[in-house]
């Protein structure tokens, strides 16, 4: 079974590497609208290191929303959706192979990028670090969360729309947690409690999301 979760994995980043839009749509979105706050609100910098975890964790969760809806759509049209509903392995590990290689491909490039963007909000060392720990830990929530949606509105019309009513309500916890916990670090305040709710969120993600996706994929195959 590990094989097949490899190939799949392995498969999907081929298909991005050969489709570089994709993946360079979704780091610009994040750096722009992350660095058109400072340009908008001018340089006083407590107000930018108030906002500042709020913005990024916002602008992170728009640009993983971006590219939910091609998460199963090109396999869905080339026929390849049914050929893994067909295989005899437990198609919630295919799916979280793909969900696997969306977030490398839309959330770890945010995980890596956020750091340097957040120094234009003067924040400092300790808050950078625990910026990208919870995203390090929040991304990966918010592709197995988004999948559900992307398999549920999968061969619909206007399903980027329908995807974001659907998984937006779901991603809101994800997000108070994450931009709390950076808040908190800012404030001089413990962020351990916000840290662990995002962690058991991301936990329970995991087990439940590859199964969900799973079966909404199959709901929209029939």
């Amino acid at each position: 079974m590990l094989e097949i979760f490899f190939t799949v994995l392995r498969r999907d980043l081929l298909l991005v590497i050969r489709r570089r839009s994709d993946l360079f749509t979704t780091l610009v979105f994040f750096v722009i609208t992350v660095s058109l706050f400072p340009l908008g609100i001018g340089p006083e910098m407590d107000t930018l290191r108030l906002i500042a975890p709020g913005v990024v964790w916002v602008a992170a969760l728009l640009a993983s929303m971006l590219a939910l809806e091609r998460l199963f759509a090109a396999d869905f049209a080339d026929g390849t959706l049914e050929q893994l509903l067909l295989t005899p392995q437990p198609l919630s590990l295919l799916v979280l192979g793909k969900i696997l290689a969306h977030w490398m491909v839309t959330g770890l490039p945010l995980v890596l990028m956020a750091p340097i963007l957040g120094l234009q909000y003067d924040l400092s060392a300790e808050a950078l670090g625990m910026l990208m720990l919870t995203l390090l830990l929040g991304t990966p929530a918010l592709s197995l969360i988004g999948a559900i949606g992307a398999a549920l509105t999968l061969g619909l019309r206007g399903g980027g729309v329908l995807v974001a009513l659907l998984v937006l309500p779901l991603f809101v916890p994800v997000l108070i947690f994450g931009a709390g916990a950076v808040e908190a670090t800012v404030s001089g305040l413990g962020a351990e409690g916000h840290l662990s709710l995002l962690g058991a969120m991301l936990v329970l993600a995991l087990l439940l999301g590859p199964l969900a996706s799973a079966m909404a994929l199959r709901v929209s195959m029939e």
